[in-house]
């Protein structure tokens, strides 16, 4: 078996070759930024809450309430976070070439902070906030202060004061129709492809993997926890994406 030196220099030669690189990341790139991710069997956000009464949107749409309720402490940390090491990382790959797309599963913004473009956020962002009746969208800065400020559900101006929901992805809520099909194409362009910090458990984002595997391209997986795509990859790094992204960034430069 090859020690994580050896798996580490792989996976630099696969990223100095590649002349169209995409990345995939998930909620492990931010949690060193201060967000808790969803899964982790302690801290995960959804072992403090029932999913389907907190998130998703039929259970929204009958009562709002417990979505902001739940929503407000995350809204603070995602508000109060930075990009940390991972993120700059990707940056420093798009800066050297390769790196053409990020698609992530995390609705924080953390990646356009730190300077990454083109991003694709399957799940939706908080940067703008749509009013649930007559569709008026709002940018979402004033908003959030307000309701952190407050805990005042926000509502439109319209007649109806209905409630206004930022623009992330509830269950059972239709996923952003041109990141979708943005995100398919980075995949399909792809000669290799970066997954870091996600678990895979979710759809769409857990089928992409898959649809690169069939169109030849070579999977690089930097992750914490095994998960269900591990055994399509070229090379896997286990451990903090902090840690390993940056250091695949000076075994890309000693290859260049």
């Amino acid at each position: 078996m090859a020690t994580d030196i050896e798996q580490l220099t792989l996976a630099a030669d696969l990223i100095c070759r590649a002349s169209y690189l995409t990345a995939l990341t998930g909620a492990g790139m931010s949690t060193a930024s201060g967000i808790p991710d969803f899964r982790h069997p302690e801290s995960g956000l959804w072992e403090q809450a029932d999913t389907m009464q907190v998130a998703s949107m039929a259970a929204f749409r009958q009562n709002p309430a417990p979505f902001f309720e739940w929503v407000r402490p995350l809204l603070a940390k995602i508000v109060a976070a930075r990009p940390n090491p991972a993120h700059r990382a990707l940056v420093s790959l798009s800066e050297r070439g390769p790196l053409c797309a990020i698609i992530t599963q995390n609705v924080d913004n953390l990646h356009g902070v730190a300077g990454s473009d083109p991003v694709y956020e399957l799940h939706g962002h908080l940067r703008t906030a749509t009013c649930t009746h007559c569709f008026k969208k709002y940018d979402a800065n004033g908003i959030v202060k307000d309701f952190l400020a407050t805990g005042e559900i926000p509502r439109c101006d319209c007649p109806d004061r209905s409630v206004i929901k930022p623009d992330v992805i509830l269950f059972g809520e239709q996923l952003p129709v041109n990141a979708v099909y943005n995100a398919r194409r980075a995949i399909m362009n792809a000669d290799v492809l970066l997954i870091a910090g996600s678990s895979l458990q979710v759809a769409p984002a857990n089928h992409l993997p898959r649809l690169a595997y069939e169109y030849g391209t070579r999977i690089i997986i930097v992750n914490q926890e095994p998960t269900p795509a591990d055994r399509l990859a070229d090379v896997i790094l286990r451990g903090d994406v902090t840690e390993i992204l940056p250091g695949l960034i000076e075994c890309v430069d000693s290859q260049l």
